[in-house]
């Protein structure tokens, strides 16, 4: 059955897709960067356990299987390899808060602080936060209660992160109801990711069928998420959608 909210207006709905580089591609950027995992070996952490160690942690000292189903589309394997290798390390709350730091040290290293109005965007991003049903986002729910930077440029990424995290949420939840599987899911989103995610060969070129099902899971989670957006005035969805192009923009 698809997914319905009467309350996701067409501008809400609108904005839900044109925000996405803003909202996920963004908060990638410090994932990706080898500054992220040279804090992370600084600390004890091995390569890719700070990524899992770091976003994980934000659930707290939950099991691996927490962990697993939160991260949705990574191997369970790899994620409980990490998740275990890493606990002697730091603190689950040590290691999120490192992951956090890590994003505000990107955001000091790559966000131009002039390039748009940072504090209005965090603003926005923070009041779809607090307003939003984070139940089904452990993840979010985790990333909200760390510490936030100061610098402007630094607390919007932040918040754009915990978007991110809600945003994963709701597609993790639409990929489970139109039935695509984790691996299925990355090899028609980003099949160059499979191995990082942890999933061995061979790799299966996804059917015609899994593609359209994936398809119409990507589009319910734009009606999901722009469910979340909708707590914004019309005005305000204006607003976060220009600075969200901005930041875009700033970010390279």
């Amino acid at each position: 059955m698809t997914w319905q909210s009467d309350r996701v207006s067409d501008a809400a709905l609108r904005v839900a897709g044109s925000t996405v580089p803003a909202v996920v591609g963004v908060p990638s950027k410090f994932m990706l960067d080898p500054a992220t995992y040279a804090a992370g070996a600084a600390a004890g952490h091995d390569g890719m356990n700070f990524y899992v160690a770091g976003r994980g942690g934000a659930l707290g000292d939950v099991d691996a299987a927490v962990v697993s189903h939160e991260f949705g589309v990574f191997e369970p394997e790899m994620v409980a390899a990490a998740w275990g290798a890493s606990a002697g390390v730091e603190s689950r709350s040590a290691a999120a808060q490192r992951f956090a730091d890590a994003a505000a040290a990107w955001a000091g290293e790559h966000l131009d602080p002039d390039a748009l109005d940072y504090d209005r965007l965090a603003e926005l991003a923070g009041a779809v936060l607090d307003r939003a049903d984070l139940t089904g986002s452990g993840l979010a729910s985790g990333w909200v209660t760390l510490s936030e930077p100061d610098a402007a440029p630094a607390l919007a990424l932040h918040r754009l992160n915990g978007l991110r995290e809600l945003r994963f949420a709701r597609h993790r939840e639409a990929l489970a109801a139109r039935g695509v599987g984790p691996l299925d899911a990355v090899l028609v989103s980003s099949p160059f990711m499979a191995g990082i995610f942890g999933w061995p060969e061979p790799h299966p070129e996804p059917d015609e069928a899994v593609r359209e099902q994936w398809a119409a899971a990507e589009a319910e989670t734009q009606e999901r998420f722009a469910a979340d957006l909708a707590t914004l005035s019309g005005d305000e969805l204006g607003e976060f959608e220009s600075l969200c192009a901005a930041l875009v923009q700033a970010a390279g």
